[in-house]
Formats: structure tokens, sequence, C-alpha cells
């Protein structure tokens, strides 16, 4: 046995996950959300959510456009959304407390499906190996290893549930404001949605002691780059996207 956990261990350190695995992790590891969270059953708020994703989704580039987005609305008081990057979306109805209107809505969840079309799973996901191995020897005895043949896969559901970067949040944020202005919500909305976050939080951690930008870095990132996308904002209305979702 210990004789497999270091050929297993050796493996995972000279091999990567694929986007395939990960896509495989992200199916199961919602599947699993669904049957273990509450499933919010508001009509209104469900459609509201479908309504933002699609007008988003729309817009992105191939593949990603293609993918079988999968959307769900927790019932949830946690101010959270997540994409993984299987396609799958969640959004928490905690959320509805700071993101209040469409255009709000539409910068969490642009920032959330820039995380998947930016491969940050991936790389997180690959940047865990060591950690890996360390679990998988420290669990030399686990059933759950023992029985589970792709050793990879658990790594990528791992990855899953880690933090991103301040760096990969940054590029989020910028990445998600230009997609939310393709779809023709006002890219302003992410800077209201900020200092929304800003109030319902005021005693955030330090930025120096979170994974996280603060919400004041992230404003200011994202107000220097209003004067870039607000041209690409009227352009898509101007094309007569104009997104009407509401509650």
């Amino acid at each position: 046995m210990q004789k497999f956990l270091l050929l297993a261990a050796a493996f995972i350190l000279t091999s990567c996950v694929t986007p395939a695995q990960l896509q495989q992790a992200s199916v199961a590891e919602f599947a699993k959300m669904r049957e273990e969270l509450d499933v919010s059953e508001n009509a209104a708020d469900r459609a509201f959510v479908q309504c933002v994703a699609d007008a988003l989704i729309v817009q992105l580039e191939e593949p990603y456009r293609s993918y079988d987005w999968d959307l769900e609305l927790f019932e949830d008081d946690a101010i959270n959304a997540f994409a993984m990057p299987g396609g799958q979306i969640g959004v928490f109805t905690g959320l509805f407390k700071t993101a209040t209107n469409q255009h709000q809505l539409a910068a969490v969840m642009g920032h959330e499906i820039a995380h998947v079309t930016s491969g940050h799973s991936l790389k997180r996901a690959n940047s865990q190996a060591a950690t890996q191995v360390g679990i998988l020897v420290g669990a030399m005895a686990s059933e759950a290893v023992r029985n589970n043949a792709g050793l990879i896969v658990l790594g990528a559901q791992l990855g899953l549930l880690l933090p991103y970067g301040r760096a990969q949040e940054s590029e989020a944020d910028i990445d998600g404001l230009d997609l939310m202005a393709q779809a023709g919500f006002r890219p302003d909305a992410s800077v209201e949605l900020w200092r929304n976050m800003a109030e319902e939080s005021p005693r955030s951690m330090p930025q120096f002691l979170s994974t996280h930008p603060s919400s004041d870095t992230r404003i200011e990132q994202l107000q220097a780059r209003l004067p870039a996308v607000e041209p690409v904002y009227e352009q898509a209305r101007a094309a007569g996207l104009r997104p009407d979702c509401s509650r």
C-alpha cells in the first residue's frame, strides 16, 4: 500500500489536471451541492438570475458560449455566488442584499464567469500538487483513497474548494466588467455593487491578510477601467442589447 501511494504521489507531481477532468469534478460537486443545500423555489428570483446569466453567456467567445451552462439558485443568506469550470453557476439568495438590480447582479455573475473563461480553476488545481501528495500520504488507510481509481480527479475536487488569489480576483473583476458592458449592463454598477459590499461587511479584514483585494482596491481598479468600457456599453445598447431582468 505504501508503495502504491508513493507511486500515486509521484504521478500527481508529474501530471497535470486536464480541463476534462476538472469539468467532470465540477459536475459531481455541483450535483452534491444540489442534494445538500436548499434550492430556492421562488420562480421570480430564479427567472431573474437566469435572465442575467443568459444575457452574459450569449456574449462569451467559443467554446464557452456553447457550454451546457447549468444555473442554480440556493436559498441561503450567504452573500456569495460562484461558477465552476464545467459551466455550473451557483447564486445564493443572500446576494440580493447587495446586488439589488440586474446590473449589479451582472457584475457578480460576470466576475464569476470570468474565472471560468480565464482558466483560473485549472491553474489553481494544478498548483496544489504538493499539497495533494501530503493528503494522500496522510490518508494511507483511507477507504476513500484506496477505492478512488481517479486520483487526479480527487485533486481537481480539492482545487474547486480553494480560494482564488488576489491577482486572479482582480483579473476576473476586469474581465467580468468587460463582459457585462458587452451584454448591455451598466458597467458603473460594478462600483455600486462593491460599495454595497463594503457597507454590508464594514469590518472586512485588511487586504494584506486576505487572498482577495480590499473593497477600496477593487473600486479603484474598476473605476480606472470604466472609461474604456463605457463605449462598449453604449455600442451594445445601440445594437439593441438592453437586458430587462427583474425580480
